[in-house]
């Protein structure tokens, strides 16, 4: 699944990031990496999705949520 479908409280894992070589130095430069655990915070339609990486809240448009491939925790 990819991040915009995750919904709040939805921990996980990132599991890939897909696009360009520019998206990807871009993703990676702010901490999210292949394997970085996040929470999802708010997940609103036409909303930025807030997630919570690596002690940062982070704010990203649904177009570069919709490159990261993520696997959700069981609950």
């Amino acid at each position: 699944m990819n991040l915009t479908q995750t919904k709040p409280d939805d921990t996980g894992i990132v599991a890939a990031i897909n696009g360009d070589t520019k998206f990807t130095n871009r993703i990676t430069a702010i901490g999210i990496t292949n394997g970085t655990r996040f929470q999802t915070v708010k997940n609103d339609k036409r909303m930025p999705v807030l997630i919570y990486v690596r002690e940062t809240l982070i704010a990203l448009n649904r177009k570069d949520a919709e490159h990261l491939e993520v696997e959700v925790d069981k609950k």
